[in-house]
């Protein structure tokens, strides 16, 4: 039997030396839960979700906005950066907006 469970994303841009800060001027557009199944199927579905939104945003925004960011998974519930379960780096193509 495979449960479900809820799987926390928060989305983080590099800031300098001060490390990663929230994505975008709307942070709390790019954190919540998604619920999926309590597998590591579940977790690249969750994931998939998140980069597919922001891929979606990028191109109405233009690709020329798409940016480094980083996407941090848990199970369950938010924690520290250094306990996620899962961290997916997007570090789009300087090229981008020519293709």
């Amino acid at each position: 039997m495979n449960a479900e469970t809820e799987w926390v994303y928060r989305v983080f841009e590099p800031h300098g030396s001060e490390g990663w800060r929230p994505y975008g001027s709307d942070p709390g557009r790019w954190q919540g839960a998604i619920t999926a199944s309590d597998s590591a199927e579940g977790a690249k579905y969750a994931i998939g979700r998140i980069i597919g939104d922001l891929m979606t945003e990028w191109e109405r925004a233009g690709l020329h906005h798409a940016m480094h960011v980083r996407v941090f998974l848990w199970h369950d519930e938010a924690g520290d950066m250094k306990e996620a379960d899962f961290i997916v780096e997007v570090r789009p193509r300087a090229d981008l907006h020519a293709a």
